[in-house]
């Protein structure tokens, strides 16, 4: 018995040592992390915030937390969410092709923000099979009201390009200028078109991209031209001109349905790692079509993501101006993304990876932004939202501080 109680006592010595072990060093962890995480506090200013916290929600860190500042591109989470709500995740976008008593060829848009160049080769293919010879290009962009995006601009930059019902290759065509002084294609799979070389010689420019605009239907007019040189290309020519029209699905013939190749999750992908303007407001206003009816409205889109974040988030005090964080007038707050970061957990995988940490970035002039999740050595997943509203600054320090700090 006595050798039984010494082995006893000597057992609960060890285990004794062990919790304290246990809570000393773990404990010890805990302190050096939190310390870590309030010395972050001092890089966040008066026009600035951040908030920190762990997989079950606890606050970590936090500064300025409701204060509503300028989300940029991190706006795009939202409307993710709201695609993910109002469409569905098996949604896909849709064209449709019909023809008419006159030998015409139609084409109808419903917002395709994915109608590349390689898609619209596929696309005359399949019609080939369908239909000879045919008239007039009739274009439908009916879907969505002429809409004008506030922040977007009239620059040659991508992130300005406008959004329409049928559009292709986001409304830009990419090109260079040869030694020899000729105009060609920069992308190998988007031929360089008159109607693109018309717009390219009035810039001058050596090589860039050039924007189509709304103005004259321009973005719809070039997408019945591309689909007029894949379509002769597909062994199916067009006589005749290339031209705005409508649809009239109780006299016209439906040739073809296409429906695209990219599920709404590859849409959410392209949109967050690219932070591409066009994918996230041709989403929105395709929201608001869906929720209102058509035709698609930048005040129904805009409507449909403030009720979401409303009625579904409990997000009762954002402003929204549009889908993508391009306008300066949109305002949320570090709390408002974290609940954001929160509902979009499940589908983190979709952001932009960087070793332990999923992302979605926001820049505007003398604005930086950042939220996403930081992988934990024991799997879970930080949340973090990082809003610098102060000029000249960036996440940059911040971010290092959260990764040296979070284990």
């Amino acid at each position: 018995m006595d050798v039984v109680s010494g082995k006893y006592k000597r057992m609960q010595k060890n285990i004794t040592l062990l919790i304290c072990f246990f809570f000393l060093f773990f404990g010890g962890v805990k302190n050096l992390c939190a310390g870590n995480l309030e010395n972050l506090k001092k890089r966040i200013g008066r026009k600035d915030a951040i908030l920190v916290a762990d997989h079950q929600g606890n606050i970590l860190l936090s500064k300025n937390a409701e204060k509503k500042l300028m989300p940029a591109s991190t706006l795009k989470i939202l409307t993710s969410l709201s695609a993910l709500h109002y469409l569905g995740e098996d949604f896909r976008f849709q064209t449709e092709f019909y023809t008419d008593k006159y030998a015409n060829l139609k084409i109808k848009g419903y917002g395709d923000p994915l109608l590349i160049s390689e898609v619209v080769a596929e696309i005359s293919r399949d019609i080939g099979e369908k239909i000879g010879d045919f008239k007039d290009i009739v274009l439908d962009n009916s879907y969505f009201d002429p809409i004008h995006i506030p922040g977007v601009t009239t620059t040659l930059n991508p992130y300005d390009a406008p959004i329409g019902a049928l559009c292709v290759n986001f409304n830009t065509v990419f090109f260079k200028r040869k030694k020899n002084g000729v105009y060609a294609s920069a992308e190998p799979q988007t031929p360089l078109l008159p109607f693109a070389l018309k717009k390219i010689r009035k810039y001058g420019s050596k090589k860039g991209r050039v924007i189509f605009s709304q103005e004259q239907d321009e973005i719809t007019l070039y997408t019945g031209h591309l689909f007029q040189y894949f379509l002769k290309k597909a062994g199916v020519r067009s006589g005749g001109k290339i031209r705005m029209g409508s649809v009239d699905r109780k006299k016209d013939k439906l040739v073809l349905t296409h429906i695209s190749q990219f599920s709404l999750a590859d849409v959410i992908r392209k949109l967050l790692e690219y932070s591409n303007n066009f994918i996230a407001n041709q989403t929105m206003v395709s929201i608001g079509a869906k929720v209102h009816s058509s035709p698609g409205t930048l005040k129904n889109g805009v409507g449909a993501m403030a009720a979401y974040a409303e009625n579904v988030l409990n997000l009762r005090d954002i402003r929204l101006a549009e889908g993508s964080g391009i306008s300066r007038e949109n305002r949320v707050s570090a709390k408002d993304l974290h609940r954001m970061l929160e509902a979009f957990e499940p589908h983190h995988a979709l952001m932009r990876q960087k070793g332990r940490e999923f992302y979605k970035t926001g820049s505007l002039t003398g604005v930086k932004t950042r939220a996403g999740y930081i992988e934990s050595n024991t799997g879970g997943l930080y949340r973090f939202a990082v809003m610098i509203n102060t000029p000249r600054k960036s996440t940059n320090g911040v971010m290092s501080g959260l990764l040296r700090a979070l284990p």
